[in-house]
């Protein structure tokens, strides 16, 4: 089966429409959506109306769903993020805002891996390096798990030697799975890159030959920038899109 595998998508229309137009002549059995459709972007229910329009989906949801559906407070937000989900709060259609309030927690299993978004023990723990990651293998038995939250593509590989990672970085790059080995990947951010490539990035995963591919593509970030700028957020949230941080 072949999977598309999207995460972070943070509002940011101008970076899926992209994406999707760089697959849409390809044939996918599943997608996957690894949480925060919302939050940063200036718009969250045009990225929201879209995504429920795909089929054969999966989502999970995302921290900053979580905060913008009502569900949690956002306590632990520094000032920027809490400032635009706030505003993507105020300004999502109540329609939205509900169908954020049902999407599940993580993880899910989806054709033999799971999905979530944080880590499978901890959908908002942030697995950044091997130790953290050698503690997700250490608590949950699985062999392949594809993650979001960080916004940097990377895989981390428990061997019998330990836990290796590594970043995935200028482009398309892919990689075979091993038999035996058990995998965290990561396919980086739509929505706000943070491998100082300020290109959307997506994976897609083939689970007969076991094949991941890391996808970037090039969007309109000055018009991404005007639609943050024009509603108002913190001018940050636009001049990080600039250099992918």
């Amino acid at each position: 089966m072949k999977h598309l595998v999207l995460s972070d998508l943070h509002g940011n229309l101008d970076a899926l429409l992209a994406v999707l137009r760089q697959v849409r002549h390809e044939s996918f059995d599943s997608i996957v959506v690894l949480g925060d459709l919302v939050g940063y972007g200036a718009s969250p229910d045009q990225v929201v109306d879209r995504v429920r329009r795909l089929s054969k989906v999966t989502i999970v949801r995302g921290n900053h769903d979580k905060v913008i559906a009502g569900l949690e407070d956002g306590t632990g937000f520094n000032p920027v993020a809490l400032a635009s989900v706030m505003w993507s709060r105020e300004h999502l259609h109540p329609d939205n805002r509900g169908y954020l309030a049902t999407l599940p927690r993580g993880p899910l299993e989806v054709d033999g891996f799971l999905v979530s978004h944080g880590s499978p023990i901890d959908e908002d723990l942030y697995v950044l390096d091997e130790v953290v990651a050698a503690g997700v293998f250490a608590a949950c038995e699985f062999s392949l798990c594809f993650f979001g939250h960080t916004h940097v593509p990377c895989i981390l590989v428990a061997d019998k030697t330990g836990v290796h990672w590594e970043p995935f970085e200028g482009g398309e790059r892919s990689c075979q799975l091993e038999p035996g080995l058990r995998y965290l990947i990561n396919p980086g951010s739509i929505g706000q890159p943070r491998d100082r490539d300020p290109r959307a990035a997506y994976l897609t995963y083939d689970s007969d030959s076991r094949w991941v591919r890391w996808h970037r593509v090039e969007y309109p970030v000055k018009r991404a920038q005007k639609r943050i700028r024009k509603a108002r957020l913190p001018d940050l949230l636009a001049e990080r899109l600039e250099h992918g941080i």
